[in-house]
């Protein structure tokens, strides 16, 4: 969760900025439409600002039937002072209980009647109220965001009711190591100003704050002239600007609103500072920060290639070294996260407790005797190459592309601070990476937190004094949604493998799944843990490529290639520039058919492995998914761990390895292939694969898996501040199309913020931040798991509310406008959650390895359609009885 922060945090960096010259405007031209309408004819985003100086941002793609609407406001946690701290984000979540003209929940459940979801987030610098809905619904997107914000009603029961659900989930946040570590940095790195404390609060701040409180808030940052309205998707900019115009033209400023100042750099510091936190942990997660600029400064974009070359990915410096070479940390990371006012560099790793000392120790003397007179043009290159490359993919969704859009106008006043960076990138070179890390990079500016296990030996003192000995003041130190198209063709391969082609131009760029039937279905439980061994060391090098080779070689062309199994499958995915394709496929061709099983690169991925299960294990999310299916199965696949234990990987060797591969490497595979590609070159490299690979004589039974007898597990993770419930509810499988079809319609309906389980068990008892359902079916089997995390007084509470959840279903016939919500939100995910090339592309292959039609998940849509009440009803009494249900409890 830290490292995807971190990547976070480098586009927030890229995004986000400082509003220096957001000075308030209350005048615009008497007619913006003819800009309006050059913009449209020019393909461009079209950009108004309204006479009380709201600006709406206007971008048309029809490339899916969706519009995604967003509405930016310039309050969050970096515009409070202490008395009301977490003032921003619990507005955000009040919003959702009642405007003047919507009740409780009536917001959601309006975008999700029509199709669409919605959401809110509050960052230190802004709040965003988000839709997305279909297309001919955009006006109603903009109804409910702009409706929310301005008319959130702030009932004080309501607000008592989900002060208890903040708090939940701010204790949910103290059972996250990244968190944790996250909220004691900025208090260091920021002290003394407002992106000190956590954009969540703290108790006593939230407990008190009133619905007054609140009110007063909003009267003064909830400013027309303080706000941007984004529209992107299939519509008309004019009539888009003509309802925005309608709904917000009239609002008027109160008060002027000012550029906040930036937080200055400071020259000189006390450091490093370093703070241990101890706890029931089995790894020790490390974090240490440097201050840097804000956001809109010039040199943002050298920063951000120092920390990619230093630790942006596989092929940093500090990965190699730390993980790879010296094998002395789990994963290491850097990356800046540049808010509107001030920012920081992150470094954050995860070890074992009695590597601390000596990865610190190098990781000090590493930090002081970087040259950057040593940095390579291949390593300038490739970090050009995939900072670029990342702003480019934010344009594949809708989603992604407003959100890029609408930082940009936000903070940095337009699109051109796009082209600035990318100048900035092409302008960067040693001498500017040299000065910048001179700059920044000083010892005594350094905050760091360690948590650790309770017990270990690790010492604050010792860290500090190491930092004092190797990296002294005085060093040395020189100075970037697709549309679906036509074309899509199924092709028979010899040994009875099959390929798919989804073409699709609209970007540069080529998607690849191979999936085989097999992973830890071709493993006896002694073996649990193999398939996603081999999985992990399948991509560590071939007979003709060194693994840091092909990290190097992926990297230098902004290119991926991952291996992955499940219980039934394995598959190899891979994402490249399209130019790059005769380059990538050779590569992928000596993955598969070459391995090199490499000894050292083995005991790698196995302390890699390990490291994974003791992480995973210590959140109670993460062990109640690796234990849920052994507990709620029997017979094999379904009844081992699927990464296995540690005794279990420790005994794999190379020759286990090899001959997991060799049964797994001959099914027959389904290969789909999505993007932009030369359709007879992708056709000869998987004929030629099919043909070296698969034996025609292999063939995969899916077996139906056996119920566990058991119907109870509890689990405890000591230190914990909540208790996390899942009551499990058998189902039958997907070749069971009815039933899958009203499996997906009770889901539907009973999540999202208006879905049946959050308005009873988050609005009404404010039992838990998170309350959901949460579907699983293979081909066979299947079941459906209603899941809340609340506070461990509340758990038998909790589990009732699931109870009378199940009876209302089993005994009372579903409205016919629940239905019509659930029906809509099936439409609307399906297209929300397969527009990236790579989901679309892994759909299509997992489906039909499975014995799937590609065009499944379509079907259960239509299905849907036919769903009634009665239906509903009777899968509950099916399903639904609490007696026969199995619960997992996770406990401190």
């Amino acid at each position: 969760m830290l490292k995807k922060l971190l990547l976070l945090g480098g586009t927030l960096m890229i995004l986000s900025g400082c509003v220096a010259n957001m000075q308030k405007r209350t005048e615009t031209a008497a007619d913006p439409l003819p800009g309006l309408l050059q913009s449209v004819a020019r393909g461009e985003a079209s950009v108004v600002k309204l006479k009380n100086g709201l600006t709406v941002l206007i971008k048309e793609d029809d490339r899916f039937p969706l519009a995604n609407v967003r509405l930016y406001v310039h309050a969050g946690s970096g515009y409070e002072n202490p008395k009301i701290a977490g003032i921003s984000h619990l507005l955000e979540h009040m919003v959702f209980k009642g405007t003047e003209k919507r009740g409780p929940g009536q917001s959601a459940r309006d975008a999700e009647s029509a199709g669409g979801s919605m959401n809110a987030a509050t960052s230190f610098d802004y709040t965003m109220y988000y839709v997305e809905v279909p297309a001919d619904k955009y006006a109603l997107g903009m109804d409910i965001v702009t409706d929310m914000a301005f008319n959130a009603k702030i009932d004080p029961g309501e607000l008592s009711s989900e002060k208890e659900v903040v708090l939940a989930e701010l204790a949910r946040g103290e059972d996250n190591p990244g968190s944790k570590i996250f909220k004691s940095l900025q208090s260091m790195i920021w002290k003394g100003t407002s992106y000190e404390w956590p954009i969540i609060g703290f108790e006593e701040t939230v407990r008190s704050l009133s619905d007054k409180d609140i009110h007063a808030y909003i009267d003064e940052f909830y400013q027309p002239q303080s706000m941007l309205l984004a529209v992107v998707g299939k519509v008309d900019p004019k009539k888009v600007l003509a309802e925005a115009e309608a709904l917000l033209g009239d609002r008027k400023n109160t008060r002027p609103v000012l550029p906040p100042e930036p937080i200055a750099v400071p020259e000189t510091g006390s450091g490093p500072q370093v703070v241990k936190l101890e706890g029931n942990w089995n790894k020790v997660y490390l974090g240490a920060a440097l201050p840097i600029p804000h956001g809109s400064s010039a040199e943002i974009p050298v920063l951000e290639m120092l920390a990619q070359i230093l630790g942006g990915d596989d092929t940093s410096r500090l990965y190699r070294k730390f993980k790879y070479e010296e094998q002395l940390v789990d994963d290491i990371s850097m990356g800046p996260l540049s808010l509107e006012r001030g920012g920081m560099m992150y470094i954050f790793a995860t070890l074992d407790a009695d590597k601390v000392e000596p990865f610190w120790d190098g990781l000090m003397r590493e930090l002081d005797s970087f040259d950057p007179a040593s940095i390579t043009d291949q390593e300038i290159e490739r970090a050009r190459l995939n900072l670029e490359d990342s702003m480019f993919l934010a344009k594949e969704t809708l989603s992604g592309l407003a959100g890029k859009l609408g930082y940009f106008q936000f903070f940095e006043n337009g699109i051109q601070a796009e082209n600035n960076y990318l100048f900035g990138l092409q302008q960067t070179g040693r001498r500017e990476l040299g000065e910048l890390y001179e700059k920044y990079f000083t010892p005594e500016k350094m905050a760091v937190t360690v948590l650790v296990p309770e017990g270990n030996g690790v010492d604050a003192d010792r860290i500090r004094e190491i930092t004092e000995l190797r990296w002294p003041l005085e060093r040395k130190a020189e100075t970037r949604a697709v549309a679906a198209s036509n074309g899509e063709r199924e092709i028979a391969l010899p040994g009875g493998s099959r390929l798919i082609l989804l073409p699709d131009t609209t970007l540069p760029y080529t998607a690849m799944s191979l999936f085989w039937t097999g992973g830890d279905g071709l493993l006896s439980p002694d073996q649990a843990g193999l398939a996603a061994l081999t999985a992990n060391a399948l991509t560590r090098g071939t007979t003709r490529m060194s693994a840091t080779e092909i990290e190097d070689y992926l990297s230098d062309r902004a290119s991926s290639v991952a291996a992955s199994a499940a219980r039934n499958a394995f598959a190899l995915e891979a994402k490249f520039p399209s130019r790059f394709t005769g380059e990538l496929l050779p590569l992928l061709r000596d993955i598969l058919t070459s391995p090199a099983w490499n000894g050292e690169e083995i005991a790698r991925a196995k302390q890699d492995q390990t490291a994974a299960i003791e992480r995973r294990e210590d959140t109670p999310l993460g062990l109640a998914f690796r234990r849920l299916f052994p507990f709620l199965f029997k017979t094999a696949p379904y009844s081992m761990l699927h990464q296995g234990t540690e005794e279990q990987i420790t005994n794999f060797a190379a020759p286990d390895i090899m001959g997991f591969w060799a049964r797994q490497s001959m099914q027959p595979f389904v290969m789909a292939v999505c993007g932009d590609f030369d359709e007879k070159t992708v056709e000869e490299f998987a004929a030629g694969l099919s043909r070296d690979l698969t034996d025609p004589g292999m063939g995969y039974d899916f077996v139906t898996p056996e119920w566990g007898t058991d119907r109870e597990e509890t689990l405890h993770l000591p230190d914990r501040n909540q208790s996390h419930l899942l009551m499990v509810f058998p189902a039958p499988g997907k070749t069971d199309m009815e039933t899958t079809a009203r499996l997906n319609v009770l889901k539907a309906a009973l999540n999202g913020q208006s879905g049946l389980l959050f308005r009873d068990m988050r609005d009404k008892q404010g039992l838990g931040y998170t309350v959901t359902s949460i579907p699983w079916q293979g081909k066979h089997a299947g079941l459906l798991a209603l899941y809340i995390g609340t506070s461990p007084d509340k758990t038998e509470q909790a589990l009732d509310g699931f109870r009378k959840v199940a009876e209302d279903l089993r005994t009372t016939l579903l409205p016919e406008a629940e239905l019509e919500r659930a029906r809509n939100i099936l439409t609307g995910e399906y297209y929300q959650e397969h527009q990236s090339l790579m989901a679309r592309s892994r759909q299509a292959a997992s489906l039909e390895i499975r014995g799937f039609d590609r065009n499944l998940d379509q079907e259960i849509i239509e299905r849907a359609k036919l769903v009634t009440p009665e239906d509903i009803r009777e899968l509950a009494r099916a399903i639904l009885d609490p007696e026969k249900a199995y619960l997992m409890k996770v406990q401190p």
